[in-house]
């Protein structure tokens, strides 16, 4: 079992490494973050559609949280004021409009600062 939770994200996608990498060096969330293409997604409970399709925060007990709720958990891990930010990402109706964004960035985050043409999300799962 594992003792902290997992962060498992696109190691193919600049722009999700590079936010990974900002993530941990300024926010210092309590996390191990490892790209999906490495992990052991069986053993997280993650099937490989689903972690391609968005970010993925897994805690030690298994539960698997996506997307905007992903980044909602590792603020809420993370150090300084960032738990506050969290926390409001967690709550009706910012929780609503974090989705929105989360996926407009998600849909476009190869037209994005460090993003490249590997970026982009399969036309099959951008839809969703």
């Amino acid at each position: 079992m594992q003792r902290q939770p997992v962060l498992v994200y696109d190691g193919d996608c600049a722009f999700c490494t590079s936010s990974v990498r900002f993530a941990e060096r300024w926010l210092r969330p309590r996390c191990t973050a490892t790209p999906w293409q490495f992990a052991d997604l069986a053993g997280l409970g993650v099937t490989p559609g689903r972690a391609e399709r968005e970010v993925l925060w897994v805690t030690p007990a298994g539960a698997v949280h996506g997307g905007a709720q992903a980044v909602a958990k590792l603020l809420l891990s993370a150090s300084g004021g960032w738990p506050l930010v969290g926390a409001l990402l967690t709550l009706p109706p910012v929780r609503w409009m974090a989705h929105g964004l989360y996926r407009l960035i998600a849909r476009n985050r190869h037209r994005l600062p460090g993003g490249t043409a590997a970026c982009a999300l399969p036309s099959s799962r951008a839809s969703r």
